[in-house]
């Protein structure tokens, strides 16, 4: 796990003592809001529809026991008792008080966290595959090269007012666990023929009002070329991006509307202007940096432990969970666990600070202090023995972080909505907890099997709907909030933006819809195919028929 150097504590601590100044002038008016927006923004602080909101960065999701617990502290101490997982992999905080802002800054500065680059329009935090370093399918752990473009990103001069926001993702398998086709970048880690190893650029994905799946702008770039390359597509879009409108100031647009081929012979003239030595780092810099994300120190177990499978025998909801929420570890004996943050009574992606000291003591007992937060708003437990899954599962049991849902029609993808957001013109966590409930009994998940749905309360999308299996979005007329629902999208590395169905229904016409249509899927899917399979077998038609059989 990367460690600050004195460089980022340098920062981060200057960064500290210039906010609390700043905040002492908002609060005793010698600045307005208005010249204290673009300051707390460039803090991760938000102001929200009912209070403030603090975003913190969580770079490519992962964590440390130690920083899960002060997160906690934070939650308990300054907010309401709990945080928020972001479809970006940051948490956020919902009620912090002005006042309190700049302690809590200097309480994450002190675990080397910050809210840097999480708001405003510069390079966003990086987010990366939750499996990273444990999976068996990588080329290798990508959290090396998104620590190396953190640490180029963070503060970059030329790229701090970028015409709109820019985010970037990096995977290095095949399946994408990071939406990497949705983001202004995506970077997948490839091997070209002759076995190198270098990065599939991707650029002018993105959802919000005008959903648009990346093209490929390099299949196969140098690994020494990462950063002199990216600084080339950065000055393009910064030198033509449109800045007269924000709804199309995004990468996105500038790709579509030049074209990918005119826009990658831009990219590639800019290219041949710079000096990439100047800008590309060392191999000795890469080896230093990679050395932070080194293996633990696996135990040499055999792939099948007998304690384990005896468990699985002996308790039908264990197996259940197993069965739903663990994913295959790279190393003989272990697992990738995923923890649940969708109950039925708690917004999606909502956790305590009793469950986030929790999921700290079980990551020093049994994950060697590493903690992972995923773009599905969910937690994942990296290097778990498989002997110590039954143990691990009973205490998850007791904190509620037990669910069963990885996956499945209840762990569902929800932005804030219009309980917090200013910018939502719907509610969304009410209409993800009636979907969850109308569907929460555990067989018939099981029997419907995986199913994406995502919702959104206004047209930024940060609920991700456009990928949805399912897509939901909230939307207000005349003062009455009604949701479009969208079908066929996909968020995997079969990237693809859904259709809209026709006219929105009301909350609760919206969860009769989903029923019936679920029930049709499972009427004409074949051989156990999964909904979006059945989707791209059958087309739009039926499915909207069973939508709007009333």
């Amino acid at each position: 796990m990367y460690r600050y150097d004195e460089f980022d504590h340098e920062v981060v601590q200057s960064r500290v003592k210039q906010f609390t100044a700043q905040v002492e002038r908002r609060l005793d008016g010698r600045l307005t809001e208005a010249q204290f927006r673009p300051l707390r923004l460039m803090n991760g602080l938000y102001l929200q529809l009912h209070a403030y909101m603090l975003r913190v960065a969580v770079p490519y999701g992962t964590l440390s026991s130690k920083q899960m617990r002060q997160l906690a502290m934070i939650a308990d101490k300054y907010d309401r008792g709990y945080g928020h997982i972001t479809t970006r992999q940051n948490v956020q905080f919902n009620w912090p008080e002005l006042t309190d802002v700049p302690d809590i800054l200097q309480d994450l500065a002190d675990v080397e966290m910050h809210g840097f680059q999480t708001s405003g329009n510069c390079i966003r935090n990086v987010t990366s595959d939750p499996y990273a370093g444990a999976t068996a399918e990588e080329i290798e752990d990508p959290r090396p090269t998104a620590e190396l473009l953190r640490q180029w990103s963070t503060l970059h001069p030329e790229f701090a007012f970028l015409p709109r926001k820019f985010k970037i993702a990096v995977v290095a398998s095949k399946t994408d666990r990071a939406v990497i086709r949705a983001h202004d970048i995506g970077i997948e880690i490839v091997k070209n023929e002759a076995g190198e190893v270098g990065y599939h650029i991707i650029v002018g994905g993105g959802l919000g009002r005008t959903p648009i799946i990346g093209q490929t702008l390099r299949a196969f770039l140098p690994r020494e070329e990462l950063l002199p390359y990216l600084e080339a597509t950065l000055r393009v879009y910064n030198r033509y991006g449109r800045r007269d409108n924000k709804y199309k100031a995004r990468i996105k647009i500038l790709v579509t509307e030049t074209g990918i081929e005119e826009f990658t012979k831009q990219v590639e003239d800019e290219y041949a202007t710079l000096e990439p030595l100047d800008i590309a780092v060392s191999p000795e810099e890469v080896a230093r940096i990679t050395a932070y994300f080194a293996d633990p120190e696996f135990e040499k177990l055999p792939a099948h432990n007998d304690s384990y499978k005896a468990k699985l025998l002996d308790d039908k909801d264990f197996a259940l969970w197993a069965e739903n929420n663990l994913a295959e570890h790279k190393q003989d004996g272990y697992a990738i666990v995923n923890i649940s943050l969708k109950p039925l009574d708690l917004a999606p992606g909502d956790i305590t600070a009793e469950q986030m000291r929790a999921v700290a003591d079980l990551a020093d007992e049994y994950s060697f202090s590493e903690i992972r937060t995923t773009h599905q708003q969910n937690i994942v437990l990296p290097h778990v023995k498989k002997s110590d899954l039954y143990a691990l599962y009973e205490e998850l049991k007791k904190v509620k972080l037990a669910a069963d849902n990885i996956g499945l029609i209840s762990d569902i993808i929800c932005c804030p909505g219009m309980d917090f957001c200013a910018l939502a013109t719907a509610r969304s966590i009410p209409v993800s907890q009636a979907i969850a409930q109308r569907f929460s009994d555990p067989a018939r998940q099981r029997a419907i099997g995986e199913m994406q749905i995502k919702i959104s309360g206004c047209i930024n999308a940060c609920g991700h709907h456009h990928v949805g299996h399912i897509g939901i979005l909230g939307l207000e007329k005349a003062g009455v909030e009604f949701y479009q629902v969208k079908l066929g999208g996909d968020a995997s590395e079969n990237a693809a933006v859904g259709k809209v169905t026709g006219p929105g229904f009301s909350q609760e016409e919206l969860v009769d819809g989903i029923e019936r249509l679920v029930d049709y899927y499972l009427e004409v899917r074949e051989d156990e195919e999964r909904f979006i399979d059945s989707f791209n077998r059958l087309g739009m038609a039926p499915f909207k028929e069973a939508l709007y059989a009333a």
